[in-house]
């Protein structure tokens, strides 16, 4: 930019220099039109005060990564729960915390399930996403939502803005993918720039797969070799989004419709007694949301946000064991959410900022005398940040206020809560970038409309879940020399504590929600990446992270699971990718090794879920073609053919392909 100006400098020198000789005589004076100069400037992780790791478009391809579960996996810190197959739901729980206490965020705004209280990410894809990342505990961002305050870690997607250059007023692209166990996945892309403030794009995305993969199924020493069945699914995906930029004054709006629709087989845990399988589910997620932002002045923004969803579920089960021959649940979910923020600088080091949210929820349902319930929540943060080249400081206060109401029955007391986080990055040496970073988040979770109402299962006498977060860790990236390009380090250790944990128990006759739960975790995250060029043209990517969980029961000193690791917990997981950028075809290796883990609280043989690791290999290659850009990949998962389970008794699929061509226009 700076050479830029130079140039626009000396030219105009040149000019005015040229007239005078020409007339001596004659003032000339020509006044250029501003230029604004933008572009997106790179988030440093290694600057945060808290842990945050971020895979942008770039590295998505380069990894060859095609699912958002894959690329969420890469993370430290992260489970990720997969039922098995293409349409097996997923879930991501964040250092054990839970799939509950993690939020998700589509473009700024964070999705909820009132219902069941965790997001099923399979919902979404990566062909349209620009940047996934996952912050833990206490974010540098003071300017969001106060919902994602809210949780102790947060899942951004950030889709694909349409970038018109070269004067072209349209983008098209298209990819088809397709792949072992009946893979079929066309997707269709289109933008338009309607003028110089107004731009759309519409997407669609259809994808079907009957998911009939082999796996051994093991009975003692009896093992035969099965197929999944009941695990197909087919979805459909609409998305629509409308962009306004109103100058350096006039602000931004960022309008989006979203709708998905999925019917999917539930295979059940596959046994040897059991070779059955008629449950079946159907899903309908839509929502319309609404961004606006404007930087008012150098000090002053705004920030407001409006959002309505809907979410419909119908579960179906036919069985003799049922009175009617079969059971079908239905559930509707409506919410409205709205949220409106400020942030004032109020030095060139020291900025504030005030959130506030509301949410309205309901949830009706085909249940006998069911409870039918509505939620109003008000939540209020308020945060304010330090920040030098070498010391950045934040904190923050959320207020929280949940209100139930019911049309059966009893309902729970109201709750409320003031939630602190403080955190702080520093880096102690001018000339060294080894920066130092500690932070502390108080945070609650409250019980969902299953943990209060399923039933005869809920208990509306349930306190919320009470979590506290420390993490201390060291960061450094920089360059050695010619032989590494780039190198990025962090390590952090951190400390949770859980408190009234919401467990189900078995009472007198049926099993109850109970607040009987209190859970230490310690751990430790280590993630590295670094770029070495080998020659001129083939270039080097490795990275690798780490992950040590001693998660352990501290409920009751008599229970013979006290002091055992938590179910569904590995003490060591680990990720590991090398990728070869040539000019003839980009080649990845990736590796995830995951530890033993226990599907039940007691930490015993019979418990115990076996460790595994699965590698997978990509090719990809991008041609360009007059006007159009080709890009074709080829993909090998779970090369070894390594059977594994997620959830004990779902077996994931062994060695598949996939391929795909995508057509930019």
């Amino acid at each position: 930019m700076n050479i830029c100006l130079l140039g626009m400098c000396f030219t105009s020198f040149t000019v005015v220099s040229a007239q005078e000789n020409l007339q001596a005589d004659t003032v000339k004076s020509l006044q250029l039109p501003d230029v604004e100069v933008v572009s997106q400037s790179r988030i440093s992780v290694t600057k945060q005060v808290a842990p945050l790791q971020i895979l942008d478009n770039k590295s998505i391809e380069r990894l060859g990564i095609q699912d958002l579960s894959e690329a969420v996996r890469r993370f430290s810190g992260v489970t990720v729960k997969d039922y098995g197959g293409i349409g097996g739901l997923k879930t991501v729980s964040v250092r054990s915390l839970g799939a509950h206490h993690t939020a998700v965020s589509y473009d700024g705004v964070s999705i909820a399930d009132a219902q069941s209280g965790q997001v099923d990410i399979s919902r979404f894809t990566l062909d349209n996403v620009d940047m996934v990342s996952l912050s833990t505990g206490q974010s540098d961002d003071i300017f969001q939502t106060a919902r994602v305050y809210a949780s102790a870690g947060a899942l951004h997607i950030k889709t694909q803005k349409p970038r018109f250059v070269g004067g072209k007023p349209f983008l098209l692209s298209v990819k088809m993918k397709g792949g072992s166990f009946g893979l079929v996945n066309p997707v269709l892309s289109y933008s338009r720039q309607l003028n110089n403030r107004w731009s759309a794009s519409a997407y669609v995305d259809y994808m079907r797969a009957d998911s009939k993969y082999p796996f051994t199924l093991t009975n003692g020493t009896i093992k035969t070799r099965e197929k999944r069945i009941n695990s197909d699914i087919e979805t459909i995906r609409l998305e629509g989004n409308v962009y306004g930029d109103f100058g350096r004054r006039g602000g931004s709006l960022e309008a989006k419709l979203y709708t998905f629709h999925s019917e999917r087989g539930l295979p059940g845990s596959a046994n040897f007694y059991n070779k059955t399988a008629t449950e079946r589910l159907w899903n309908d997620n839509s929502f319309v949301q609404a961004r606006y932002k404007n930087q008012l002045s150098e000090q002053f923004a705004i920030q407001m946000v409006a959002k309505y969803t809907y979410a419909y579920s119908r579960y179906k089960d036919v069985n003799d064991k049922y009175s009617a021959g079969f059971q079908e649940d239905r559930n509707t979910q409506h919410e409205y959410y709205g949220s409106a923020g400020v942030l004032y600088n109020l030095f060139s080091s020291l900025s504030a900022s005030f959130t506030a949210d509301y949410a309205h929820t309901q949830l009706n349902n085909n249940f006998l005398n069911a409870a039918q319930p509505k939620r109003n929540t008000s939540l209020t943060a308020f945060a304010m940040q330090y920040k030098r080249n070498s010391f950045t400081a934040t904190g923050s206060l959320l207020g929280t206020y949940i209100s139930d109401e019911v049309e059966n029955g009893d309902r729970p007391a109201d709750h409320k809560r003031l939630s602190p986080a403080i955190a702080f990055s520093w880096q102690p040496f001018q000339k060294n970038v080894l920066r130092v970073r500690a932070s502390y988040k108080d945070i609650f979770r409250i019980p969902t409309f299953t943990d209060l109402y399923y039933l005869r299962m809920g208990n509306i006498g349930l306190t919320p879940e009470k979590t506290k977060q420390w993490n201390a860790g060291l960061t450094w990236s920089g360059n050695i020399g010619q032989i590494v390009r780039y190198l990025s380090i962090s390590a952090d250790g951190y400390y949770n504590k859980v408190e009234d944990k919401i467990v189900a128990l078995p009472t007198l006759y049926v099993w109850r929600m109970m607040n009987m739960g209190e859970v230490e975790i310690k751990g430790a995250d280590v993630n590295l990446s670094m770029e070495i060029p080998l020659s001129e043209k083939i270039n080097m990517l490795l990275s690798g992270s780490y992950t040590y969980q001693h998660v352990i029961d501290v409920t009751d000193f008599d229970a013979k699971n006290y002091k055992d690791q938590i179910p569904y917990t590995p003490r060591h997981t680990g990720s590991a990718s090398a990728t070869f950028e040539t000019p003839w075809v980009n080649v990845s290796y990736l590796l995830t090794a995951v530890g033993e883990r226990y599907a039940l609280p007691q930490n015993i043989k019979a418990n115990n879920i076996n460790a595994y690791t699965e590698q997978s290999l990509s090719l990809n290659r991008t041609f360009k073609l007059k006007n159009v850009s080709m890009r074709l990949q080829g993909e090998i998962l779970n090369i070894a053919d390594t059977q594994y389970d997620v959830i004990q008794y779902y077996p994931m699929p062994g060695r598949s392909w996939r391929l795909s061509v995508l057509f930019n226009l």
